[in-house]
């Protein structure tokens, strides 16, 4: 076997063990798939990053659209209540209502968008994996991050700098965008454009 082909059938178990794994949590993602779709298609275009998105939910909440962290981030997306009140007057969104499925997706999936167009990087998965560490930790730490680095649009250069953040949560945002893209993404490859992976 050569190693492409050995790289080819890891992929696949790799995607059968999330899928796996992932099983609960797809069933509680279904009844969301189609607002997923549709708010990263008129956001991002078609075909959209949906995949993204779900597996960044996955993260956020399991799904879960009462979720409320010990920190008070609430709902699907895990909107901290001032980020929630700033996305609702900048997007548009009327109410703040984070603990309302499609609101809080309608309000991610925005502010996904907002963040992805204000960051660069080498290539679209250095450049999602900058915005979804920006939606954890703060686009400012982000630009701090890329100020010290030898290569800012480098993803993987740039993450472990501490731009003077607790320890805890530098771990915590270096790490976020490969759970999202690596762990969970490959459960929904038939949402739409994965990215990041082969």
């Amino acid at each position: 076997m050569t190693p492409r082909q050995r790289l080819m059938l890891f992929g696949v178990l790799a995607v059968a063990a999330t899928i796996t794994l992932l099983g609960p949590i797809l069933a509680l993602a279904n009844p969301y798939q189609s607002h997923v779709m549709r708010e990263a298609q008129m956001r991002f275009g078609i075909p959209s990053p949906a995949p993204v998105i779900a597996a960044q939910i996955t993260q956020e909440s399991a799904w879960n659209p009462k979720a409320r962290s010990p920190v008070g981030a609430q709902g699907l997306m895990q909107f901290m209540p001032t980020t929630a009140q700033w996305a609702t007057v900048q997007g548009g969104f009327g109410v703040v209502d984070a603990f309302n499925p499609l609101w809080s997706i309608r309000a991610g999936v925005w502010y996904d968008r907002w963040l992805y167009e204000r960051v660069s990087g080498r290539s679209t998965c250095d450049r999602w994996q900058f915005a979804l560490s920006a939606y954890n930790g703060g686009l400012g730490w982000v630009n701090k991050r890329k100020a010290k680095s030898e290569d800012p649009l480098d993803y993987t250069t740039t993450a472990t700098i501490n731009p003077g953040i607790h320890p805890a949560n530098q771990k915590e945002n270096e790490a976020y965008p490969a759970r999202i893209m690596y762990r969970h993404q490959p459960a929904y490859r038939t949402w739409g454009r994965v990215q990041c992976l082969l």
